[in-house]
């Protein structure tokens, strides 16, 4: 059930109802008291998102044994609860568990993941009721902009980590550059806040293909879950496109890419986001995932480590692929910074009661995580932290795909473990 309070936030309640027990001449609890404090965590485990969700009981689980004995903040040994909510990968359904967690549950700070349907929503309640918000695995422009943000101001409780548009679009054009194209690209971009966004003619992908000499072949927004790509297949073969390109969910580019084989479409280069990041989807694919390429954002060859495990990148994706017998996946390392940077904030907390207390160590945070540094006082904008992104493509390996980094211009620190090849 969704529950409002008119317009108060739950935080203006409860600043009320601890001035009216003052007046009443009662004492209030001493900041030293242990209090469970309680975090939420809004996810897509079922839906056509749940393949972002499938590291999340490993992190819980790290986590929660970690954090056993509760957490130190302020002199003060706290008990920890995380709260998981399932978003169903609906918009509406993670704004429905984020009123949830916050007006049920009272949780002290609220965290999302995977894509804008998922931190958008989340993040509009966090910052309607005043509950500190920190949210990742979006790109920043689709979460800030998508939620009417004002560069000049930023929002007050929520924050959020991830790379941006520019940092794909360089990494992009870094592959295509590297393959002899006749710079055609068709683009796949559905009506959703990821495909608007990457379409946008001013902050998206368009004048920048423009500038660097490429020709764009776009065909529309479509809706996800589609049955049909003939239209986009024929634009595309008639237009002589040899790149393609876009952010689309897995499901869909499955699709595409078998009615693009049988319809004879064979561009040199296919990167979209999305749906090629994850070695289970392209498993799916069999020999046709070969060549394909994606933005990389973690991956076991990245040279940074855990502050709160002290895993390198490399030993917190065995350690996920030993206890479940999965293949490692970005949303893992992610997943896990994410809440690192949740538990840092805390414990940097003067008061953990007070929900301006915590959003004040989250502003100032400066942080090593497993996918890099995070430092929201960085910018682009306010809230708003960077991590790296370079670029991978997919080999068939004895029947296994295995993500290669071809692509790094942007960040020479995380090595390349092979060169970029057309497809085919």
């Amino acid at each position: 059930m969704t529950k409002t309070i008119s317009s108060l936030t739950r935080r203006s309640v409860l600043k009320g109802l601890g001035a009216a027990t003052l007046a009443s001449g009662l004492s209030s609890p001493a900041i030293a008291q242990p209090r469970t404090i309680k975090i939420g965590f809004v996810t897509p485990q079922t839906g056509p998102l749940a393949i972002f969700a499938e590291p999340d009981n490993f992190v819980l689980n790290q986590f929660r044994t970690q954090l056993a004995d509760g957490l130190m903040i302020n002199g003060t040994k706290h008990p920890v609860e995380f709260i998981v909510k399932d978003s169903q990968s609906s918009s509406n359904r993670a704004s429905s568990v984020a009123q949830e967690l916050i007006f049920d549950d009272e949780v002290d700070i609220i965290t999302a993941t995977s894509t804008p349907d998922t931190t958008n929503p989340v993040a509009d309640q966090a910052e309607l009721n005043g509950v500190p918000c920190i949210t990742n695995d979006t790109p920043w422009q689709p979460h800030f902009f998508g939620r009417q943000g004002d560069p000049e101001a930023g929002f007050d409780f929520t924050f959020h980590f991830f790379w941006g548009l520019e940092d794909i679009i360089s990494v992009f054009t870094g592959i295509w550059d590297a393959v002899d194209t006749n710079k055609v690209v068709g683009a796949l971009w559905p009506n959703d806040p990821d495909g608007n966004a990457w379409g946008d003619p001013k902050l998206g992908f368009p004048p920048v293909m423009v500038e660097k000499g490429y020709e764009l072949v776009d065909t529309g927004r479509f809706q996800s879950m589609t049955d049909d790509f003939s239209a986009q297949i024929s634009a595309f073969k008639a237009a002589g496109v040899e790149i393609v390109t876009g952010v689309v969910i897995p499901p869909d580019f499955t699709t595409f890419w078998t009615q693009a084989a049988q319809q004879g479409f064979a561009p040199k280069v296919v990167n979209v986001a999305k749906a090629s990041e994850f070695p289970q989807a392209m498993a799916a694919l069999g020999d046709r995932a070969e060549g394909l390429s994606v933005e990389v954002w973690w991956s076991p060859d990245h040279p940074f480590s855990s502050g709160f495990t002290g895993q390198s990148s490399a030993e917190l994706a065995a350690a996920y692929q030993g206890e479940t017998g999965r293949p490692w996946t970005m949303p893992l390392g992610f997943k896990h910074s994410l809440f690192e940077v949740v538990v840092d904030a805390l414990k940097r907390t003067e008061d953990p009661s007070d929900a301006e207390s915590i959003v004040d160590a989250i502003r100032t945070t400066s942080y090593q995580s497993v996918v890099g540094p995070i430092d929201f006082s960085s910018g682009p904008v306010p809230n708003i932290a960077k991590t790296p992104l370079v670029g991978g493509q997919w080999a068939v390996v004895d029947g296994t795909p295995v993500l290669n980094i071809i692509e790094n211009s942007e960040h020479p620190d995380i090595p390349l473990t092979a060169e970029p090849r057309p497809i085919g």
